[in-house]
Formats: structure tokens, C-alpha cells, sequence
């Protein structure tokens, strides 16, 4: 490896790569943020509770049954696989001719929404049964006791594992290369293939990834600090105890 060549390599393309940092952030971000609002709305239909009888049960029935074959689908393939098939298999078959990037968003959302779902699902599932048993007595519905009482809560507990699929699926975003997505692997595999110095123009990438995934994780370690409340305020606690 030259370092010579690294800085030219730099020099001479930084606008490239960060091109394809900029479409890896604004596809990872954006589908981790859909993702996760989709897993929301199956994790809170997972958990809706009506009397085994009558259309409202067998809809629900149907409708969850529909949802899980959307999670196992998309947790049971590969994200490369479904990116062929959503960029190019929607266009054959039906004539949906969709911009790359919207394909990619969309696959990235919802593969993470699969994910996030059952991660939801496992949050809402650990909240104590008095809180809905609470909730209930003053009369909230369903919908009323997730937004106001579980949601919120729900929300701190997953925080650290929806920042583990936004890291994920930055590193992921580079399958997207396959339907023409200009992201950081797709320009550093031009930039390579233009000066045919493939080590130092991917480990460039390697550090422009590492900046990013980091730079993520402390930003969300951050945030969930100050959900945690004020250094003070623990300290009041242990001295208490």
C-alpha cells in the first residue's frame, strides 16, 4: 500500500466518495426511520387483544397472518435478492419502473421493518401487565394505552438495537450496488476500476464506512444518555441507597 497513492487517490475523487457517503447516509437513515415506523405499526397489531369470536377476530386474524408473512419473507432472504426483484421484477411484471434510489429506499425499509418488528414486539411484551391493567381501569383503548403509556417506554428500551440496525444498514447499502445505487461501494468500485489501485481505493472506503458507523454510535449513545436523565440525578440515587 502507498500512501502516495492514497492521497492522490483522495485528491482526485473526494467528490466521488463523498457522493456515495452522502446517498449511503441519506438511504440508511431514511430506511431506518421507515423501518422502524413500520415496525411499530406491526408490533402494536401483534398485541391487539379482541374476544375470539366475530369479523373483528378473524380480520385481526388475517391481517396478522399477512403481516408474518412479510417478516419471515424479508427476514428469510437476502436484501441483494430483494433488491433484484423489487428494481427489476416489479418493472417486468408490472410495469413499475421506479428512480434506483427509491428502490433502494424502499427495499432497505422493508428489510429493517421485518427486523424492527419482532424488536418491538419483544419491547412491548416487557412491559409489566399492571401498566395496561392501569391504563384500562381510566378507560384508555388499546391504541390509546400503546401511544401514551408503552410506545413511549417501548421506544427508550429499543433504542440501542434500532442503532444497531441503522450501523447495519449502512454497511448493508453496499448490496445496492446491484440495481445501480450510486452509494459509497458503487463509487469506490468506479474510482478502483478508473486507476486500478483497488487496495487503497477501498481502504479509503474502509475509513469513510468506519467515520460513519461510529460517528452513528456515539450519537446514539449520546441520546441515550439524556433519555437515561442527568448525571445529577443518579448520583442523588446511589447516595441515597
Amino acid at each position: 500500500m502507498s500512501l502516495e497513492w492514497i492521497i492522490s487517490i483522495v485528491e482526485n475523487n473526494w467528490q466521488m466518495f463523498l457522493r456515495g457517503a452522502y446517498f449511503t447516509l441519506l438511504i440508511s437513515i431514511s430506511s431506518t426511520i421507515i423501518g422502524a415506523l413500520i415496525g411499530f405499526f406491526i408490533g402494536i397489531m401483534h398485541t391487539i387483544k379482541v374476544r375470539k369470536k366475530g369479523v373483528k377476530f378473524y380480520s385481526l386474524k388475517l391481517i396478522n397472518f399477512i403481516l408474518t408473512c412479510y417478516v419471515e419473507f424479508f427476514r428469510g432472504t437476502p436484501m441483494i435478492v430483494q433488491a433484484m426483484v423489487v428494481f427489476y421484477g416489479l418493472d417486468i411484471a408490472f410495469g413499475i419502473d421506479m428512480h434506483f434510489i427509491t428502490a433502494g429506499i424502499l427495499v432497505v425499509s422493508l428489510n429493517t421493518g421485518a427486523y424492527m418488528a419482532e424488536i418491538v414486539r419483544g419491547g412491548i411484551v416487557s412491559i409489566d401487565q399492571g401498566q395496561y391493567e392501569a391504563a384500562s381501569a381510566i378507560g384508555m383503548n388499546h391504541f390509546q394505552i400503546m401511544l401514551h403509556v408503552v410506545l413511549p417506554q417501548v421506544a427508550r428500551n429499543i433504542l440501542p438495537a434500532a442503532g444497531n440496525q441503522l450501523i447495519m444498514n449502512i454497511k448493508d447499502t453496499a448490496v445496492l450496488n446491484v440495481i445501480g445505487v450510486t452509494e459509497l461501494f458503487f463509487q469506490t468500485k468506479s474510482i478502483a476500476g478508473n486507476n486500478f489501485r483497488y487496495f487503497e481505493s477501498f481502504f479509503v472506503a474502509c475509513v469513510l464506512y468506519f467515520i460513519m458507523t461510529f460517528t452513528a454510535s456515539r450519537i446514539l449513545l449520546y441520546i441515550e444518555k439524556r433519555l437515561d436523565g442527568p448525571d445529577a440525578y443518579k448520583k442523588e440515587q446511589k447516595e441515597a441507597v
